[in-house]
């Protein structure tokens, strides 16, 4: 049987968000009981929740929003690379021992352990001259483990804005800790979101044929 690898976060309260973003909410709206024959609950949360992916109308105001990203970019051929080792920001340097041959999505392991209890305000984000160096190598998407690619305190967003020069797509808050490092089948489809900046994703890695 072909082994799949969830890398994703599961969605609900108390899940960190991003600092002022908005929390995760459940309601029961309906419950199975007495006449009603059914559950249903209603959902508050953001757009960059968990797991998510970031449409180009995140940061450029004539981006595409998340019901017309192209869904060929998150499903696919794709490498996870260790990058633990590197400070601040994950640099070409960081990672060149991994990029030969690297299929057109590369998803990048920063974190230790994810922590899926306490908001990490000192992730590791991504280098500017990464994302123009994988963009060469014909890369279409790139993922992190990390709530973004930028970092917290980043008003320029040099990442994203080298993202939108070279056309890369986006995801972030991926859970990698238990994914050898290696090539795999990408699995992890935006929501048709109409007009809006991201959408969650379930996020799978699929076990190449061998």
């Amino acid at each position: 049987m072909t082994r799949l690898w969830d890398i994703s976060q599961p969605l609900r309260p108390g899940l960190p968000v991003w600092p002022g973003d908005t929390a995760f909410a459940a309601e029961a709206t309906w419950l199975l009981e007495g006449d009603c024959p059914v559950n249903v609950a209603k959902v508050t949360f953001s757009t960059h929740s968990g797991t998510h992916a970031d449409a180009p109308a995140h940061y450029d105001p004539a981006g595409r929003t998340a019901e017309a990203l192209d869904l060929d970019r998150y499903l696919g051929p794709c490498r996870v690379i260790d990058a633990r080792h590197a400070r601040g920001r994950v640099t070409r340097a960081d990672v060149a021992g991994a990029l030969g041959a690297v299929p057109p999505r590369v998803l990048l392991r920063t974190f230790a352990r994810f922590d899926h209890v306490v908001w990490p305000a000192d992730f590791t984000a991504l280098d500017a001259g990464l994302i123009e160096a994988l963009a060469d190598l014909g890369v279409v998407l790139v993922g992190v483990d990390a709530p973004s690619i930028d970092p917290e305190t980043s008003k320029a967003l040099p990442a994203h804005n080298a993202v939108r020069r070279r056309g890369l797509s986006i995801l972030e808050g991926l859970v990698l800790d238990d994914v050898p490092f290696g090539d795999y089948e990408l699995i992890a489809l935006p929501l048709p979101l109409a007009g809006l900046d991201a959408s969650p994703v379930r996020a799978v890695l699929r076990e190449l044929p061998r």
